[in-house]
C-alpha cells in the first residue's frame, strides 16, 4: 500500500545528512512492529496525558520555539528538514522537535506530530529517538504504536527508532520528513523523504481516528519543544544552545514545504509564517538566512540552554 502523494525530491549539493539507522528488513507481506512492554505502555499513557501542542502554549510547564501557518487554510500536511541532536535530559523532562498538522475547536483540538524526541522515561535511554504522535476524537491517541491506530506499512522502517550516533565525517545528523493527507482516502500519511532514491512511506493515521481534521486543517507548523520537570528545571531545547549567527552551528530547520488546500505542495515563503516563541528566556528563534535558493536556504535556527528560570 502507498499513498497517491510525492515530495518532489530537493537537488542537494554536499554531504547527506545522516537518516536513522535501520537494519529490519521484513519478508514480504510482514512489517515490523515495536515491543510495547508494560512499563512502556504506562510511561507512554503517562507522558501522553501531559503531551501539548502549538495550539496550547500557556500549557503548564511547557515551551515552544519554532514557526506556523494558519492563513491560507486548509492545509493537507506539511513536510521538513530538521537537524537532530542529542541532549542531557532527565527522567521526568523531554525535549522534541516535530512537525505538526491540528486543527482546535473550544476545548478540542486534533493533531498529528512526527519528528525526533529525547524522553528517558518513554524511552527507557537517553537516545534521540524518531517518534510519532496523534490526539483524535474523543480524546483518544497515544505515541508511536502503544495505542491501536497508526498502520505501519514500511517493512524496513519504523515510526519510533533510535537515531545512531554521530560518524566521524559523515555530514551532520538530521530528519527529513512529511506529514501528508492522501486525496483519495484522507489518511495521513507519514513519510521520510529521501534527498537520493525513493521515499520510504512509513504508515498512517486512519482519518477515521479524528473527527476535526478528517477532511483538512487549520494549521501546520514545525517547532522545538520541551516539558519541564515538576519542580520547574527547563530542560534544553534543540542543540542546547541558543541561535547564533553560525548557522550550521545552531539547531536549524529548513525545507519546508507545505500542501495547501488543493494538494500543490507549496515553498513556505509564500505563507505568512507566525513565529512561536513563548520564552526567551532560556530559549531563541532566529530567522534564517536567505540562500541561492528555497532549498539551500535555512528557515530558522531555535534552541536554548533551559535551566531553572524559564519560568511556567
Amino acid at each position: 500500500m502507498e499513498p497517491s502523494f510525492s515530495i518532489p525530491n530537493p537537488k542537494y549539493k554536499g554531504k547527506k545528512g545522516n537518516k536513522i539507522k535501520r537494519t529490519i528488513d521484513c519478508p514480504n507481506g510482514m512489517v515490523p512492529i515495536q515491543r510495547n512492554t508494560n512499563e512502556y505502555v504506562a510511561n507512554g499513557k503517562y507522558w501522553a496525558e501531559k503531551h501539548s501542542t502549538p495550539l496550547t502554549v500557556e500549557s503548564h510547564e511547557t515551551h515552544f520555539a519554532g514557526v506556523r501557518a494558519q492563513d491560507k487554510s486548509p492545509y493537507h500536511g506539511l513536510a521538513a528538514w530538521m537537524s537532530v541532536h542529542d541532549l542531557n535530559v532527565s527522567n521526568d523532562q523531554i525535549s522534541y522537535t516535530a512537525i505538526y498538522v491540528e486543527s482546535g475547536v473550544n476545548n478540542k483540538v486534533n493533531s498529528i506530530q512526527t519528528g525526533w524526541m529525547v524522553n528517558p522515561s518513554l524511552f527507557g535511554d537517553n537516545r534521540t529517538w524518531s517518534y510519532g504522535f496523534w490526539k483524535g476524537a474523543n480524546g483518544a491517541g497515544c505515541y508511536n504504536t502503544i495505542c491501536p491506530g497508526f498502520v505501519q506499512v514500511s517493512k524496513t522502517d519504523l515510526l519510533s527508532a533510535p537515531f545512531p550516533y554521530p560518524g566521524k565525517g559523515q555530514g551532520e545528523r538530521a530528519v527529513y520528513t512529511s506529514i501528508l493527507q492522501d486525496k483519495i482516502t484522507g489518511n495521513w500519511w507519514t513519510t521520510d523523504v529521501k534527498y537520493r532514491g525513493p521515499d520510504i512511506h512509513i504508515g498512517y493515521w486512519p482519518k477515521e481516528l479524528f473527527d476535526l481534521i478528517a477532511n483538512s486543517v487549520d494549521m501546520v507548523g514545525v517547532t522545538g519543544a520541551v516539558r519541564a520537570s515538576s519542580s520547574g528545571i527547563s530542560p534544553p531545547m534543540g542543540n542546547g544552545l541558543l541561535p547564533t549567527e553560525d548557522e550550521k552551528a545552531s539547531a536549524h530547520v529548513k525545507n519546508l514545504e507545505i500542501l495547501d488546500s488543493e494538494f500543490i505542495v507549496q515553498e513556505s515563503n509564500k505563507y505568512n509564517l507566525e513565529k512561536v516563541l513563548d520564552n526567551n528566556k532560556c530559549y531563541g528563534l532566529k530567522d534564517g538566512k536567505k540562500g541561492i535558493s528555497f532549498k539551500e536556504s535555512i528557515l530558522f535556527t531555535y534552541g536554548g540552554p533551559g535551566g531553572d528560570s524559564c519560568g511556567i
